[in-house]
């Protein structure tokens, strides 16, 4: 397995991933080690030689001119976590929790929070042993960091809050003696430099920027063999169309649109068919899911610069020098993940038009995509599925970053609602799967009326794996059922690692180097 150093080497998405996994192991270098340990004696000295900063010896924000006693700080940080572990509402996913933990061990690690060495090896031993800190969805505004989860995430270090253990959920001290270990007993500083941070927002963005990377490839495959299914032209993809416009996002989407149907028998048997130009959600895919593309770059450009910053306050850069800013303001995320949602909600918006085309009856297709249509409903009912969760999503599209509360008596007095934002997104995803699997099942049963037609080696690989789950329907079913499994092969990445492998197979070059940008 390989290692990652905290501290030394620069997180991804996908090593972020990885390691959430366990497909990376966390390790500390010897560099941070000594940076974390110099960083922890700053801290001393400014105790010890009454310096007053920030949260070190003094409350915290409305209280921040109350100066606290050296032999009371240690009390303060205990207090600290406790007060402000007031979430709401269900737990995050443990995964979420976990790439909390790895995001926070890489600022920490870094050397300017102030926290003991001890204090970052537990956070790591924890991640690295699954025992994963039970952390409440809602209480976040995204200010001072994401200050209601984070102190839930680091209750368990001092024998406090619940983990995730075997299955099931238990208090942190039973977990901790049931492996040999007792709850630390924090030095200054080191319950602000735990709760301040945007690892929250940090996280669900990450789950996002991987799962809207695996919607954004699916729906080009998806919307390919709609066009396929519609007898669409594939003359709207010549890269010719689109160096003229060279967004980077759309001349990709073109690209691949371009592999995976220029070979196709389907797309070539009509070239004399007498329609001049097919709707827009064929016709303008590379625009609109491009468009998607470049919001999902922008979030992934930020985020990986986040995910490498130090986002706790105060900033400890000297034996007495530590200054009180705003790095863990979120508003540099917030505003790229609503950008990010409204892309999401763009190809879900896409695809139900797409979907409503197929079942029309136009084209050479039979109404409602069924042979006996009358006796049998047929494919009419999903598509109102699609219409319900698109208009879910429109709903989701309002900013959170747009609005802002007051909150610690007015100390912090603008707040980026990222969090809110963050979780709003991957509810968004949560609908686009189920979208792109209604379209996914559409596109599958019209592909059947081109028969012997075949399209190309990757569609055709789609197909297979879709058949493999769902059969052509030539009556009615409970629907329900076929798209729960397609949302899954989209959800787990089968159907893109299908396309991939059929890609490869065939040397359809769908991923160019020259949009490397675009991946993960």
């Amino acid at each position: 397995m390989k290692n990652f150093r905290y501290g030394t080497d620069k997180l991804t998405i996908g090593s972020v991933i990885g390691l959430t996994r366990g497909l990376l192991q966390g390790t500390l270098s010897a560099k941070s080690r000594h940076k974390v340990d110099q960083s922890e004696a700053f801290v001393k000295s400014m105790v010890s030689h009454n310096d007053v900063v920030y949260g070190i010896n003094t409350g915290f924000g409305p209280l921040c001119d109350t100066i606290i006693s050296a032999e009371d700080t240690p009390q303060l940080q205990y207090n600290l976590l406790q007060s402000h572990a007031v979430g709401v509402g269900n737990p995050i996913p443990a995964s979420v929790a976990k790439t909390m933990m790895i995001i926070k061990a890489q600022a920490l690690a870094q050397g300017y929070s102030g926290v003991q060495l001890r204090t970052l090896e537990r956070i790591i031993w924890m991640a690295e042993q699954d025992l994963i800190p039970v952390v409440p969805s809602r209480g976040s505004v995204g200010a001072s960091g994401d200050l209601a989860p984070l102190s839930h995430l680091f209750l368990p270090l001092i024998g406090l809050g619940n983990v995730y253990y075997k299955g099931g959920i238990i208090p942190a001290d039973v977990a901790l003696k049931a492996y040999g270990m007792s709850p630390l007993q924090l030095g200054p500083k080191e319950g602000l430099a735990l709760i301040n941070g945007t690892q929250f927002i940090a996280a669900y963005a990450v789950h996002a920027l991987h799962r809207m990377y695996n919607a954004l490839e699916v729906a080009d495959l998806i919307g390919a063999m709609s066009l396929e299914g519609l007898m669409g032209s594939y003359k709207p993809f010549d890269s010719r169309l689109h160096e003229i416009r060279p967004f980077p996002g759309n001349q990709l989407v073109a690209h691949r649109l371009w592999e995976l149907l220029h070979t196709s028998e389907i797309a070539n048997s009509h070239p004399d068919c007498g329609r001049v130009q097919d709707p827009y959600s064929l016709r303008c895919m590379p625009q609109v899911h491009g468009a998607s593309r470049t919001a999902w770059l922008h979030l992934k450009e930020l985020t990986e610069i986040e995910i490498n910053a130090v986002t706790d306050n105060p900033i400890v850069l000297g034996p007495h020098e530590a200054i009180s800013g705003g790095n863990f303001h979120g508003q540099p995320l917030a505003l790229a993940i609503d950008y990010a949602t409204v892309g999401a909600a763009e190809l879900g918006n896409i695809s139900d038009r797409r979907s409503y085309l197929i079942i029309e009856g136009r084209y050479g297709l039979p109404k409602l995509l069924i042979p006996n249509a009358g006796l049998h409903s047929g494919f009419m009912v999903p598509q109102y599925t699609s219409a319900a969760l698109v208009s879910e999503n429109k709903t989701l599209c309002f900013p959170a970053s747009a609005d802002s509360i007051p909150t610690s008596l007015g100390q912090e007095d603008h707040v980026s609602m990222g969090a809110i934002g963050a979780r709003k997104l991957n509810s968004v995803l949560d609908n686009l799967e189920y979208i792109l699997a209604i379209e996914l099942l559409y596109a599958a049963q019209a592909l059947e009326f081109r028969r012997p037609l075949r399209s190309s080696a990757v569609l055709e690989a789609c197909h297979t794996l879709v058949r493999t789950e769902v059969p052509f329907a030539d009556r009615d079913r409970i629907f329900a059922d076929d798209i729960e499994k397609l949302q899954h092969l989209i959800h787990s990445g089968k159907l893109l690692e299908t396309a991939n492998q059929a890609a490869k197979t065939s040397h359809c070059p769908l991923n160019k180097s020259a949009y490397d940008a675009f991946r993960i």
